[in-house]
Order: C-alpha cells, then structure tokens, then sequence
C-alpha cells in the first residue's frame, strides 16, 4: 500500500532553509524520512541533506497515493506559476512552520505558507495564500497581506497595513504602522528594499529604499 509523498519544491537556499522544519513537522505525524523529498528543475545532485532531490517528473512518477508541495521560491510570481503547476496535477499544498512560530488571536492563514523560526503573528490578520515568512520576521494586529507575498529576515511589520498579492520586503526592512481607518498600503508587486523604513504607501509594481523610504528606483 502507497503512502503519502512530500516535497520541498527548490533546493536552493530558500528549500534547504525549509526542508529542517518540514522534517522536524513530519516527524511528529509519524512520516517516515524518506517520504520527504526536494523537487529540483535542475538537479546538481541526487541527494541533500539528506534527502532525495527528484525532478518535477520524477516526484510525479514517484509511488504514492498523494503528493504534498510547499513552495520554496523567494520569487512571487514564480511561485505563482508552480502552484498552478501543481493544482493541474493534483499535488496538495501544504504548510510548514516552525516551532517556535507565535500566533496570537485571530489570524487567518491561506495554504501553502512558510513560517521560520522566531515569526510572530499577533491578532485580527488576514494573509493570503502561499505566504513566506523569513527569520525574525512579524505581522501586527490588523494587517491584511496578499497572495504570494514575501517577507525576508526580519521585517517588520506594524499595525493596520495593507500588502497586495507579488508584493516582496527586504531584510530588515520596517513598515509604519498605518490608521484603523487609513491603512498604509504596499501595492501589488511592489519591491521595498533591504533595511528600508516605509513611512508613506507604496504604489504597484514600485521599488523603494531608503530611511524613510521616499527614494523611488522603479515603477
């Protein structure tokens, strides 16, 4: 009789970054390590860290009666892609977290997500699908955070925010706190950069630096 099959879909450093918390998840499920593997579109090796790495084909022949994926590609929009890859095909999604993760009150996570370690979500949050959450990294009450959305180490994030679908934010980046009835808005696809103090919203598709991060580089 077959038995389920999980994946880390990348191997890159966003993947093996990944891979430690799925394996610590399964294991109180009682999974057995080889049920877990990395998908890769362009293999370098057969295994890492101890883990098969298969192609995306390979992962499809592979012996199961049900096939698991989380995403592990910084990029969005590339995430987008391989989660409607995976629909077509019938892999489930599924989350990963870590266990020190704190959620509070009140919070509303869609499928797919990513949470490292030492991530804090507190009260009244909405968050869309697909959603990572790198080191250090939080969400304060009242935000509402799109699909696909990305957060590297140690953002954050206050109060009364608004994050479009595809929106990316930088290393250590900081979010002002908006009003209950003006949030700060960061629109879709919009960049905010390494170390970048947002004060103001930030258009679609718009890349912004700086403290405070006033300094346009694109739209």
């Amino acid at each position: 009789m077959s038995s389920p099959l999980y994946a880390v879909y990348g191997a890159s450093g966003c993947g093996r970054g990944i891979m430690p918390m799925a394996k610590v998840q399964l294991e109180k499920l009682g999974v057995a390590p080889e049920r877990l593997v990395f998908i890769d579109d362009a293999p370098t090796a057969t295994h890492l860290n101890g883990h098969r790495v298969l192609t995306y084909d390979e992962f499809m022949a592979s012996e199961a009666d049900r096939r698991y994926a989380i995403l592990a590609i910084a990029n969005g929009a590339i995430r987008e892609k391989l989660a409607k890859r995976c629909a077509t095909d019938g892999v489930l999604s599924w989350s990963v977290r870590a266990t020190n993760v704190i959620t509070m009150d009140d919070v509303t996570l869609g499928e797919g997500a990513a949470l490292s370690p030492f991530v804090t979500l507190t009260s009244n949050i909405r968050i869309g699908r697909h959603f990572h959450a790198n080191l250090y990294s939080y969400v304060e009450h009242d935000c509402v955070i799109g699909d696909f959305v990305t957060f590297a180490p140690g953002v954050k994030c206050n109060g009364n925010i608004h994050i479009h679908d595809h929106a990316y934010i930088g290393a250590d980046a900081v979010i002002k706190q908006g009003k209950p009835d003006c949030p700060l808005v960061i629109g879709r696809g919009a960049v905010v950069g390494m170390g970048a103090v947002v004060t103001r919203s930030v258009p679609p598709g718009a890349t912004v630096v700086g403290n405070p991060a006033a300094r346009l580089i694109r739209k």
